[in-house]
């Protein structure tokens, strides 16, 4: 890689200078500036104090030197501002990115082995089995897919888990009001009453008893929810029951192990973790002075239980979990877990809207909107492509007639849309009997429009995104370079003509390379999202 190459030429030059101390890392970033180059490096201004230098009169001798025998794929080196190092790449460099690209293809395309035989269970929706998902699920739904997907991008091997909330009265509670509408009859005042019990009710068979419902309900509840989680291309490796894990008896193995841990007490009747020691703000009740457990009891013996089958955990959580997040960091510090080896992730709220309008109650439910309501209203892609738009951190307003629209100004169309005028270009060619000959004869050095290296610069950038989103759990960064990506092939289509009067047929070729670069490059980004590339729109 390009940044491997401009490493070792400034480490070499530091050397060559006998600067001293050596630096332990060099920086390269690109400029925000195009005007800039095409990539810079403060190493001139990180070094120069210690090497008790100015670090302009550095940064000078690192670009004398380098100058001297410009690295591979380098056109010029420039100091810049107080001693910022530039480079501006040859183009040669950018047509070496085409050929890497179509080598590689879609499925290996910008991947890497950084996370070969590292294990990772990602956790994520975990909704209680007494209804169908809603809109609330929906976001860490799409975040909690695409996260799994950039892990195995990179090596990982990676679990996807759904927590199965079927423990406590709430079971209960929902086979009554099912059993209640069954026999059309009013649910208990404490009982759920959305329109989708009436409906359910209506396939549950006659007869049964409370516990046989309860059953009954779980299963249903369960098959709805995987059903609308697979339109949405989201499927669990694991379906782990909180009620299984009491039967076990694995909350009593955890406690013993907390207990030798040293990280347990008693105190007014009631058995505590000692969490204050690794950071909580105060201690927390695990057993109840009645003997019941609380509710991060189980919670903790769920975790302990994914330390034995990963190596690190992901857990994405709704909005209302923060106070949640130092307890069990807490707990499993107390077990000898790392704090890095569990990585928790809160989800904030979407505001639904349809134009002007927000949208707050679902016709089934009578409360939240359902995801199905959604998937069915704007389709799969647009859901999973919308709410991935932005960083979880942050409040999200989904539009939904935007994302529903056949615009420009919808992310996920503009995005699609780049892709099928990449294949509109090759199916015109195959009718014009026009077949792509073997790149290694192919002149690339014919690609030098701003428009098609621009395309080629944002190519290049594609693993160093991929890599960025997984170490900062961050999709967006991936929805972020498609728009970036998807502008870049528009303006090329748009100035850029592949055949036809006045083009050159080796320009041709050239040009047909690109575009089967450019494809790959979408097809990769849109499926590490799990959003679909049309051939036409």
């Amino acid at each position: 890689m390009i940044t491997e190459t401009l490493e070792a030429a400034l480490r070499e030059a530091l050397v060559a200078l006998a600067v001293d101390p050596m630096p332990d890392r060099i920086n390269l970033e690109r400029p925000a500036s195009r005007d800039h180059g095409d990539w810079s490096s403060n190493v001139a201004l990180a070094s120069a104090k210690r090497a008790g230098r100015a670090p302009r009169e550095l940064a000078q001798q690192i670009v004398d030197h380098l100058g001297a025998e410009l690295p591979s794929g380098v056109a010029t080196v420039e100091i810049a501002g107080p001693g910022f190092v530039n480079f501006r790449l040859d183009n040669s460099w950018l047509h070496d990115i085409l050929e890497d690209t179509v080598e590689k293809g879609p499925e290996r395309f910008g991947r890497s082995d950084e996370g070969t035989g590292k294990r990772v269970i990602v956790e994520f929706v975990s909704a209680n089995p007494t209804g169908p998902i809603h809109a609330g699920h929906a976001r860490g739904a799409c975040y909690g897919d695409a996260l799994a997907r950039l892990f195995a991008a990179c090596g990982y091997c990676v679990e996807r888990e759904f927590y199965v909330n079927d423990r406590g009265a709430q079971m209960k509670t929902y086979a009554v009001s099912l059993l209640a509408r069954k026999n059309r009859e009013e649910p208990p005042d404490d009982g759920y009453r959305g329109d989708y019990i009436i409906e359910w009710a209506e396939h549950m068979p006659d007869g049964l008893t409370v516990d046989e419902a309860v059953e009954w309900g779980y299963a249903y509840a369960q098959a709805d929810q995987q059903d609308v989680l697979a339109q949405l291309g989201i499927h669990f490796d694991t379906w782990f029951s909180e009620r299984s894990m009491v039967e076990s008896g694995a909350i009593e193995a955890s406690l013993q192990d907390l207990r030798d841990h040293d990280v347990v007490y008693e105190a007014d009747g009631a058995t505590w973790l000692r969490s204050t020691d690794y950071g909580d703000d105060k201690d927390r009740v695990l057993i109840r002075s009645d003997g019941d457990y609380t509710y991060i009891t189980p919670d903790i013996a769920y975790h302990r239980d994914k330390f034995g089958r990963a190596d690190h955990l992901v857990d994405v959580l709704g909005a209302d979990h923060h106070g949640y997040v130092p307890r069990i960091r807490a707990a499993m510090q107390a077990l000898g877990h790392g704090a890095s080896e569990l990585d928790m992730q809160i989800t904030q709220m979407v505001k639904l809207m349809r134009g002007d309008a927000e949208v707050k109650l679902s016709k089934r439910t009578g409360e939240l909107i359902e995801l199905r309501d959604i998937v069915d209203e704007i389709g799969a892609d647009a859901t999973r492509f919308t709410y991935l738009l932005q960083s979880i951190e942050t409040p999200q307003t989904f539009d939904l007639e935007l994302a529903a629209s056949k615009a420009m100004e919808n992310p996920v169309f503009y995005v699609q849309m780049a892709h099928a005028r990449l294949r509109s270009i090759q199916t015109k060619a195959a009718e014009a009997g026009i077949d792509r000959i073997a790149l290694d004869d192919v002149d690339l050095a014919l690609l030098d429009h701003e428009r098609e290296l621009e395309v080629l610069r944002r190519l290049q950038q594609f693993p160093d995104v991929l890599a960025i989103a997984v170490r900062e759990r961050a999709p967006h960064k991936i929805t972020n370079w498609l728009r970036e990506f998807a502008a870049a092939v528009h303006g090329f289509y748009h100035d850029c003509f592949v055949m036809g009067d006045g083009i050159e047929p080796e320009l041709t070729q050239a040009r047909l390379w690109l575009v089967e670069a450019a494809r790959v490059g979408l097809v990769a980004g849109l499926g590490l999202v799990g959003v679909s590339a049309p051939d036409s729109m």
